[in-house]
């Protein structure tokens, strides 16, 4: 039988960026569950209460911070205060991202870098801040949640598919750096995933036959569940992963490989 212990995560401190709804929220709740004290980062305030309420029921400590990750100077304070509130962080999951639904020709320069400073700056530097709290210790965890989108080319959104196959590569160097501190650094890479960011093909008709053409693609036949998620994230988080590094989990029920 197998020893289910070294799932546990009773006592780290995990901070989840985007953890206020969709996939963040799915591995927040699943690092709860597993025994985490979980601090979620989001810039809705109302989503956040909604989010910092479900996890308290779970019955660890928790707590939210309003923020808007693509602000630099507010990320270093932010993990400072979470440190003095829970204690030092074990766990980041880099989760908090956009996608600007535009081409080439369409995309602005300021689309782009918003896009950019949100879905890939951010982590690289709430990389570096948690690491500087990790390292000392010799222990810590870091799970960028990547896409197939970072895979796969598309017309559709460039920023964002460009930004995410920067993630894997981030994920990559961090590892090789972070390897001899004792810190893991991997990704995870969601497929189609039921969120308010893939609500324009789920919902709007002059995309139903693109929704169709994903889900035929799809061997499981259908889009993933958020929560769907936090199996891969509490692998990467706990002790069952200590020698699993730079490496990506891809949760997409099988549309990477057709």
């Amino acid at each position: 039988m197998a020893d289910t212990k070294m799932f546990e995560l009773t006592g780290k401190v995990a901070v989840v960026t985007g953890g206020n709804g969709g996939i963040g929220r799915g591995i927040a709740i699943g690092l709860a569950k597993a025994g985490a004290k979980v601090a979620i980062i989001g810039r809705n305030e109302g989503r956040n209460h909604d989010t910092l309420v479900a996890l308290r029921k779970i019955g660890n400590p928790a707590t939210t911070l309003k923020l808007d990750v693509s602000q630099r100077k507010s990320l270093k304070p932010a993990l400072d205060s979470i440190e003095r509130e829970l204690g030092p962080i074990d766990i980041l999951v880099n989760n908090a991202a956009f996608a600007v639904l535009k081409n080439l020709m369409e995309h602005t320069e300021e689309d782009w870098d918003s896009v950019i400073e949100t879905d890939l700056t951010s982590c690289f530097l709430l990389s570096k801040y948690a690491a500087q709290s990790m390292v000392p210790r010799k222990a810590g965890k870091i799970i960028n949640v990547a896409s197939v989108g970072g895979y796969k080319g598309t017309p559709i959104y460039p920023s964002y598919g460009v930004s995410k196959g920067g993630l894997l590569q981030l994920t990559r160097c961090l590892a090789i750096e972070l390897a001899p501190h004792n810190i893991q650094v991997n990704s995870l890479a969601p497929g189609w995933t039921t969120t308010d960011m893939t609500d324009w093909i789920r919902n709007d008709p002059q995309y139903a036959a693109v929704k169709q053409e994903m889900i035929t693609r799809t061997p499981a036949g259908r889009f993933a569940e958020p929560d769907e998620m936090a199996g891969a994230a509490v692998f990467l988080a706990s002790e069952a992963s200590n020698f699993v590094t730079g490496a990506d989990i891809i949760v997409d029920g099988g549309f990477f490989i057709r």
